[in-house]
């Protein structure tokens, strides 16, 4: 299995440092750095399992947008995003309801990693439509949990939930389904989705290039040929309900004005960055530093005057 890997803030050897590890809880999130481990114990499954043909995509941004899918597996039989997660304890999987079980009684869990993980596979999905790539298949969606004290009781989930025991019968699945991709085809989809093509320009012809018996006969043969109003051709939606097209919105940089109200002022220029990170991250680093030398300077007076 050929596994492409695109997590940030990691090394050359994917190691990641004690500052990265700090950087990227205060980007991503408390439960960023628990969420890389417990990829690391899937890929390490899956990669033994799986043979050639199939490519795995690790922690891929989708261009334009702040989405990371944190899995991508391509493979003879389909397309899968893969959520694995290190949560333990009961829980129910039930339709799109993710839920903590406790004494019998099921409470909605927040995180919904059921719907975390099909947003990630739709919002994929429209991505490859956009890179023009046909999918005979819709992107599966798959919650993995390795934790061997989680344990999940589904009920027609909609999305795949497998337990950190059944990896290997998942990729057995895999490797049985029936193939709708040849395998030079999937080596392609990897390509085209890490290094997507540019969208091709309509081509434009010139009043000498158009030929016709008049000038009507032309605008009658250009309305016949005039392409369908897609919405996808003026970037990513995330949401079903998009609003209205952007053809039909006024540019950003042109705006109606009232003689009677005052333009709002320009907004001040962001404060620097310093090593990616804003101000305000910089000082909570610095207050839990400032936080450490306090703790092993008490421990060595504490050393210090018990002797």
């Amino acid at each position: 299995m050929k596994i492409i890997d695109k997590t940030p803030l990691q090394d050359a050897n994917g190691n990641i440092s004690f500052f990265a590890r700090v950087q990227g809880t205060l980007k991503y999130g408390f439960s960023w750095y628990g969420e890389l481990e417990a990829q690391k114990k899937v890929i390490e499954q899956l990669d033994r399992s799986l043979e050639k043909g199939h490519v795995l995509i690790r922690n891929f941004a989708l261009p334009n947008i702040e989405v990371i899918i944190p899995l991508i597996l391509i493979g003879t039989g389909g397309i899968s995003v893969i959520y694995a997660t290190p949560v333990k304890g009961f829980f129910e999987a039930k339709g799109d309801q993710w839920n903590t079980v406790s004494n019998g009684r099921a409470l909605p869990a927040s995180p919904n990693l059921i719907d975390v993980v099909r947003k990630r596979a739709r919002a994929l999905q429209r991505y490859l439509q956009e890179q023009k790539i046909n999918l005979p298949n819709d992107v599966d969606s798959v919650l993995i949990t390795v934790d061997p004290g989680a344990h999940v009781d589904s009920t027609r989930p909609n999305a795949r939930v497998v337990m950190g025991d059944a990896i290997k019968q998942f990729a057995s699945s895999l490797l049985q389904a029936s193939p709708v991709f040849r395998a030079d085809m999937v080596y392609d989809i990897a390509d085209r989705l890490v290094d997507p093509r540019p969208r091709e320009e309509p081509k434009t012809t010139t009043p000498d290039q158009a030929s016709g018996p008049s000038r009507a006969q032309a605008i009658f043969n250009a309305s016949e040929s005039a392409q369908p109003f897609d919405n996808n051709d003026f970037g990513f939606a995330f949401e079903e309900g998009d609003a209205a097209p952007e053809a039909q919105r006024a540019p950003q940089n042109i705006r109606e004005t009232n003689p009677s109200r005052q333009l709002p002022r320009p907004k001040p220029a962001q404060s620097k960055k310093i090593f990616g990170m804003s101000t305000s991250q910089v000082a909570i680093l610095a207050a839990m530093l400032v936080l450490q030398c306090c703790i092993l300077v008490g421990f060595a007076a504490a050393y210090y005057f018990t002797q």
